[in-house]
């Protein structure tokens, strides 16, 4: 039981720290959005927490579409890497497929942006390449 209530504490933490790193994204500091970023990539790379996002996907998915809009070099990089994560996250159903729709427009303005960073505009490319085999139902 002791262990149960632990391991309990320390599942509501790390979602209060990824609730933080969420916030963080709409921080007017540059630094403080690519920090973020980064420990999203990295909680998302280590971890399935597909219904932790499902309930925040909306909102993730605005904040990392004003991180693409928005955002240069870097921050555009790591917005694309976080996506392609969230994607995974979010899988071949309608939530995946609803994510891919929703920022493929943008996705593709970055990618052909020749004023875009090669880093940005690469990251673009995996997350548009990796969301549309993941995600894209219609086979074009």
């Amino acid at each position: 039981g002791n262990e149960a209530a632990c391991e309990q504490g320390q599942e509501e933490e790390a979602e209060d720290r990824l609730k933080e790193h969420m916030d963080n994204l709409l921080d007017k500091s540059t630094k403080m959005r690519q920090t973020a970023l980064q420990s999203l990539r990295l909680a998302f790379s280590s971890r399935i927490l597909s219904e932790f996002l499902l309930e925040r996907r909306l909102m993730l998915t605005d904040s990392l579409e004003k991180c693409l809009k928005k955002g240069k070099g870097e921050e555009q990089a790591l917005a694309g890497t976080v996506l392609t994560l969230l994607c995974l996250q979010m899988g071949s159903g309608p939530e995946g497929e609803e994510l891919f729709h929703s920022l493929k427009p943008l996705l593709i303005s970055v990618l052909t942006d020749s004023t875009a960073s090669p880093g940005a505009r690469q990251s673009c490319a995996m997350a548009l390449g990796m969301c549309c085999y993941i995600a894209a139902a219609d086979l074009e």
